[in-house]
């Protein structure tokens, strides 16, 4: 049986599993039994499983991330060579892109300390590069949306609300520039259409006509996006 862990929570309303790269949680209604969570589980084994299985498929056909001097990470299509350089003296981490290299400047050596600075990085280039294609894709339909915020979900790349709030996952500037610019323009195809219908793919195909070949990317390559590093 798939290992998994419980959190109740007080919002949740009903039973809901979360499958992530680092492991399985099933989310339970505070007054809810246990048993309903293990017959649950029991019955949502096999996606469970698949789901667990293309984390680990995906991971393996993407290239290995060395967070070390030398190593290099994924940025928009690109590979960027990063410079790791060990400044105790600091009071916190350093990022600079000089060269066509990343410099991070952390204050011990490992590779917790470059994976911190490197997230820190990649959440403000997240803000950065989203908020220009975001700005331009409602432009372009004629659609505005109330806030931006940078996150790092398990089980989507991007979400609006009804009041169009617009929230985005910072690892899609590992994937290649064109699968980050269609998510944006499905996010903003939603601020008109909140549902999957028909019409949606219709305005989503008027506005991204090759969005098929990004939907197939994400579904085998976007799994890996989450253990990278």
């Amino acid at each position: 049986m798939t290992d998994y862990t419980i959190r109740r929570s007080d919002r949740a309303r009903r039973l809901r599993i979360v499958v992530a790269p680092s492991g399985v949680e099933v989310v339970l209604p505070r007054r809810m039994p246990l048993r309903d969570a293990e017959q649950f589980v029991a019955e949502k084994r096999p996606w469970i499983e698949r789901t667990l299985r293309q984390y680990r498929d995906a991971e393996a056909s993407l290239p290995p991330v060395r967070l070390e001097d030398g190593g290099e990470v994924p940025y928009l299509g690109q590979s960027l060579p990063i410079r790791v350089h060990v400044e105790p003296w600091r009071t916190r981490p350093g990022m600079s892109r000089r060269s066509g290299a990343l410099q991070v400047s952390v204050l011990e050596p490992g590779e917790d300390a470059v994976r911190d600075a490197l997230v820190r990085w990649y959440r403000r280039r997240a803000r950065v590069e989203i908020a220009e294609r975001l700005d331009w894709a409602t432009l372009r339909a004629g659609t505005t949306y109330s806030k931006l915020q940078i996150r790092d979900p398990s089980s989507r790349w991007a979400s609006c609300s009804s009041n169009g709030a617009m929230s985005f996952s910072w690892r899609l500037l590992l994937a290649p520039e064109p699968v980050l610019a269609y998510v944006v323009e499905h996010e903003v195809a939603h601020l008109d259409v909140m549902d999957h219908s028909k019409r949606f793919w219709k305005l989503v195909e008027s506005r991204c006509p090759d969005y098929r070949d990004h939907e197939r990317w994400l579904r085998r390559f976007g799994p890996g996006l989450r253990t990278l590093f």
